[in-house]
Protein backbone atom coordinates (compact mmCIF):
# COMPACT_ATOMS: atom_id res chain seq x y z
CA UNK A 1 0.00 0.00 0.00
CA UNK A 2 1.35 3.39 -0.97
CA UNK A 3 1.45 6.19 1.59
CA UNK A 4 -0.84 9.13 0.83
CA UNK A 5 0.78 11.73 -1.37
CA UNK A 6 1.95 14.79 0.55
CA UNK A 7 0.22 17.92 -0.72
CA UNK A 8 0.81 21.61 0.05
CA UNK A 9 -2.34 21.54 2.19
CA UNK A 10 -0.97 18.67 4.27
CA UNK A 11 2.29 20.61 4.73
CA UNK A 12 0.38 23.62 6.07
CA UNK A 13 -1.62 21.46 8.48
CA UNK A 14 1.62 19.87 9.67
CA UNK A 15 3.19 23.27 10.35
CA UNK A 16 0.16 24.18 12.44
CA UNK A 17 0.89 21.08 14.57
CA UNK A 18 4.59 21.88 14.97
CA UNK A 19 5.85 19.48 12.27
CA UNK A 20 7.89 20.09 9.13
CA UNK A 21 9.07 17.79 6.31
CA UNK A 22 12.63 16.90 5.31
CA UNK A 23 14.40 14.39 3.09
CA UNK A 24 17.48 12.39 4.02
CA UNK A 25 19.28 13.69 0.94
CA UNK A 26 18.73 15.41 -2.40
CA UNK A 27 18.49 12.03 -4.14
CA UNK A 28 16.17 10.39 -1.60
CA UNK A 29 12.58 10.60 -2.94
CA UNK A 30 10.93 10.03 0.45
CA UNK A 31 10.06 12.63 3.09
CA UNK A 32 9.72 12.33 6.84
CA UNK A 33 8.18 14.58 9.47
CA UNK A 34 10.20 16.22 12.24
CA UNK A 35 9.24 17.82 15.55
CA UNK A 36 12.49 18.47 17.46
CA UNK A 37 12.64 18.16 21.23
CA UNK A 38 14.40 21.54 21.21
CA UNK A 39 13.25 24.07 18.63
CA UNK A 40 15.19 27.03 17.27
CA UNK A 41 13.47 30.41 17.11
CA UNK A 42 14.46 34.03 16.61
CA UNK A 43 12.87 36.38 19.17
CA UNK A 44 11.73 39.18 16.86
CA UNK A 45 12.98 41.78 19.35
CA UNK A 46 16.28 39.98 19.94
CA UNK A 47 18.11 39.99 16.63
CA UNK A 48 21.83 40.73 17.11
CA UNK A 49 23.11 43.09 14.42
CA UNK A 50 26.79 43.95 14.74
CA UNK A 51 27.96 47.48 14.04
CA UNK A 52 29.73 46.26 10.92
CA UNK A 53 26.61 44.50 9.60
CA UNK A 54 24.48 47.54 10.42
CA UNK A 55 26.82 49.70 8.35
CA UNK A 56 26.51 47.26 5.46
CA UNK A 57 22.72 47.34 5.67
CA UNK A 58 22.58 51.14 5.84
CA UNK A 59 24.96 51.42 2.89
CA UNK A 60 22.47 49.57 0.67
CA UNK A 61 25.39 47.73 -0.88
CA UNK A 62 23.00 44.87 -1.56
CA UNK A 63 19.67 45.33 -3.30
CA UNK A 64 17.11 43.35 -1.32
CA UNK A 65 13.85 42.23 -2.90
CA UNK A 66 11.10 39.80 -1.98
CA UNK A 67 9.17 37.15 -3.88
CA UNK A 68 10.93 37.76 -7.20
CA UNK A 69 13.19 34.67 -7.40
CA UNK A 70 11.57 32.11 -5.13
CA UNK A 71 12.52 28.96 -7.04
CA UNK A 72 16.05 30.23 -7.71
CA UNK A 73 16.46 30.89 -3.98
CA UNK A 74 15.34 27.33 -3.20
CA UNK A 75 17.70 25.90 -5.81
CA UNK A 76 20.58 27.94 -4.41
CA UNK A 77 19.78 26.71 -0.88
CA UNK A 78 19.97 23.14 -2.23
CA UNK A 79 23.34 23.70 -3.90
CA UNK A 80 26.14 21.75 -2.16
CA UNK A 81 29.06 23.79 -0.87
CA UNK A 82 32.12 23.29 1.28
CA UNK A 83 31.01 22.19 4.73
CA UNK A 84 27.54 21.29 3.44
CA UNK A 85 28.03 18.69 0.75
CA UNK A 86 24.57 17.18 1.22
CA UNK A 87 21.14 18.82 1.27
CA UNK A 88 17.71 17.81 2.59
CA UNK A 89 15.93 19.72 -0.22
CA UNK A 90 14.89 17.06 -2.74
CA UNK A 91 12.72 17.41 -5.83
CA UNK A 92 9.48 16.85 -3.90
CA UNK A 93 10.37 19.56 -1.38
CA UNK A 94 11.15 21.88 -4.28
CA UNK A 95 7.78 21.23 -5.94
CA UNK A 96 5.78 21.42 -2.69
CA UNK A 97 7.20 24.77 -1.65
CA UNK A 98 7.01 26.21 -5.14
CA UNK A 99 3.30 25.38 -5.00
CA UNK A 100 3.03 27.04 -1.57
CA UNK A 101 4.69 30.12 -3.06
CA UNK A 102 2.23 30.14 -5.94
CA UNK A 103 -0.67 30.08 -3.46
CA UNK A 104 0.81 32.91 -1.36
CA UNK A 105 1.89 30.78 1.62
CA UNK A 106 5.65 30.78 1.00
CA UNK A 107 7.95 33.75 0.48
CA UNK A 108 11.54 34.52 -0.37
CA UNK A 109 13.98 37.32 0.36
CA UNK A 110 16.67 37.90 -2.25
CA UNK A 111 19.91 39.86 -1.98
CA UNK A 112 21.59 41.02 -5.16
CA UNK A 113 24.96 42.55 -5.88
CA UNK A 114 25.29 44.37 -9.19
CA UNK A 115 22.07 42.67 -10.28
CA UNK A 116 23.29 39.13 -9.52
CA UNK A 117 21.48 36.93 -6.98
CA UNK A 118 24.09 36.31 -4.26
CA UNK A 119 22.09 35.44 -1.16
CA UNK A 120 18.67 34.91 0.28
CA UNK A 121 16.25 32.80 2.24
CA UNK A 122 12.78 31.31 1.98
CA UNK A 123 10.06 30.14 4.33
CA UNK A 124 6.38 29.62 4.98
CA UNK A 125 3.86 32.06 6.42
CA UNK A 126 0.93 30.82 8.49
CA UNK A 127 -1.05 33.28 10.61
CA UNK A 128 1.43 35.33 12.59
CA UNK A 129 4.19 32.73 12.26
CA UNK A 130 6.99 32.59 9.71
CA UNK A 131 8.83 29.30 9.38
CA UNK A 132 12.30 29.91 8.02
CA UNK A 133 13.33 26.96 5.89
CA UNK A 134 16.79 27.62 4.50
CA UNK A 135 19.18 30.38 3.50
CA UNK A 136 22.23 30.68 1.27
CA UNK A 137 25.13 33.04 0.77
CA UNK A 138 27.50 33.32 -2.18
CA UNK A 139 28.95 36.64 -0.92
CA UNK A 140 29.92 37.58 2.63
CA UNK A 141 26.95 38.95 4.61
CA UNK A 142 24.40 38.42 1.82
CA UNK A 143 22.29 35.94 3.82
CA UNK A 144 22.64 37.99 7.01
CA UNK A 145 21.32 41.06 5.21
CA UNK A 146 18.38 38.99 3.93
CA UNK A 147 17.64 37.84 7.48
CA UNK A 148 17.69 41.37 8.90
CA UNK A 149 15.34 42.55 6.14
CA UNK A 150 13.04 39.61 6.91
CA UNK A 151 12.90 40.41 10.62
CA UNK A 152 12.19 44.08 9.86
CA UNK A 153 9.22 43.14 7.69
CA UNK A 154 7.89 40.62 10.20
CA UNK A 155 8.05 43.25 12.93
CA UNK A 156 6.27 45.76 10.70
CA UNK A 157 3.56 43.22 9.89
CA UNK A 158 2.83 42.27 13.50
CA UNK A 159 4.19 38.72 13.38
CA UNK A 160 4.67 36.83 16.64
CA UNK A 161 7.04 33.98 15.76
CA UNK A 162 10.07 33.37 13.56
CA UNK A 163 10.85 29.64 13.60
CA UNK A 164 14.34 28.48 12.57
CA UNK A 165 13.59 24.77 13.25
CA UNK A 166 17.13 23.96 14.39
CA UNK A 167 19.87 26.17 15.79
CA UNK A 168 23.46 26.48 14.60
CA UNK A 169 26.38 28.50 16.01
CA UNK A 170 25.87 30.93 13.10
CA UNK A 171 22.18 31.48 13.95
CA UNK A 172 22.95 31.68 17.68
CA UNK A 173 25.46 34.46 17.01
CA UNK A 174 22.61 36.44 15.45
CA UNK A 175 20.28 35.94 18.41
CA UNK A 176 18.53 32.61 17.77
CA UNK A 177 17.69 30.54 20.84
CA UNK A 178 16.51 27.00 21.60
CA UNK A 179 13.32 26.31 23.48
CA UNK A 180 11.61 23.05 24.53
CA UNK A 181 8.89 21.61 22.29
CA UNK A 182 6.10 22.38 24.79
CA UNK A 183 7.05 26.05 24.97
CA UNK A 184 7.38 26.20 21.20
CA UNK A 185 3.90 24.76 20.70
CA UNK A 186 2.45 27.34 23.09
CA UNK A 187 4.16 30.16 21.14
CA UNK A 188 3.02 28.61 17.87
CA UNK A 189 -0.63 28.48 18.97
CA UNK A 190 -0.45 32.14 19.96
CA UNK A 191 1.19 33.06 16.65
CA UNK A 192 -1.37 31.17 14.58
CA UNK A 193 -4.11 33.24 16.23
CA UNK A 194 -2.23 36.51 15.69
CA UNK A 195 -3.71 38.64 12.86
CA UNK A 196 -0.40 39.50 11.21
CA UNK A 197 -0.63 41.70 8.14
CA UNK A 198 0.87 40.52 4.89
CA UNK A 199 -0.40 42.92 2.18
CA UNK A 200 1.82 44.12 -0.64
CA UNK A 201 2.48 47.29 1.33
CA UNK A 202 4.29 45.26 4.00
CA UNK A 203 5.78 42.67 1.69
CA UNK A 204 5.75 44.41 -1.70
CA UNK A 205 6.09 42.50 -4.92
CA UNK A 206 8.35 43.75 -7.69
CA UNK A 207 5.60 45.99 -9.03
CA UNK A 208 4.32 47.18 -5.67
CA UNK A 209 4.29 50.52 -3.91
CA UNK A 210 4.85 51.29 -0.27
CA UNK A 211 3.02 54.22 1.26
CA UNK A 212 2.93 56.21 4.48
CA UNK A 213 -0.61 55.16 5.35
CA UNK A 214 0.11 51.44 5.18
CA UNK A 215 3.12 51.52 7.49
CA UNK A 216 2.23 54.28 9.94
CA UNK A 217 -0.02 52.15 12.23
CA UNK A 218 2.75 49.63 12.84
CA UNK A 219 5.65 52.03 13.08
CA UNK A 220 4.26 55.01 14.93
CA UNK A 221 6.48 57.91 13.88
CA UNK A 222 8.64 55.65 11.71
CA UNK A 223 7.11 55.27 8.25
CA UNK A 224 8.19 54.68 4.70
CA UNK A 225 7.06 57.53 2.51
CA UNK A 226 6.27 57.41 -1.17
CA UNK A 227 9.52 59.22 -1.92
CA UNK A 228 11.45 56.39 -0.31
CA UNK A 229 9.59 53.62 -2.11
CA UNK A 230 11.29 51.81 -4.97
CA UNK A 231 9.84 50.19 -8.05
CA UNK A 232 11.33 46.79 -7.17
CA UNK A 233 9.70 46.66 -3.74
CA UNK A 234 12.96 46.93 -1.81
CA UNK A 235 13.24 48.90 1.41
CA UNK A 236 16.19 51.20 2.18
CA UNK A 237 18.65 50.02 4.80
CA UNK A 238 18.06 53.02 7.06
CA UNK A 239 14.37 52.11 7.34
CA UNK A 240 15.18 48.45 7.98
CA UNK A 241 17.48 49.36 10.87
CA UNK A 242 14.81 51.67 12.31
CA UNK A 243 12.32 48.79 12.19
CA UNK A 244 14.79 46.46 13.92
CA UNK A 245 15.43 48.89 16.78
CA UNK A 246 11.90 50.35 17.01
CA UNK A 247 9.97 49.36 20.14
CA UNK A 248 6.31 49.95 20.93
Amino acid sequence: MHAPKITPEIVLRAYAEGLFPMAESRDDPSLFWISPDMRGIFPLDGLHVSKRLARTIRSDRFTVTVDTEFRKVMEACATPKEGREETWINDEILELYTALYASGHAHSVETRLDGELVGGLYGVKLGGAFFGESMFSFVTDSSKVALVHLVARLRAGGFALLDTQFITPHLASLGAIEIPRARYLALLNTALATPAIWPKSYWPASSGNVGMASLAPALGDTALTGAEATTDGSWPGDLVMQLITHTS
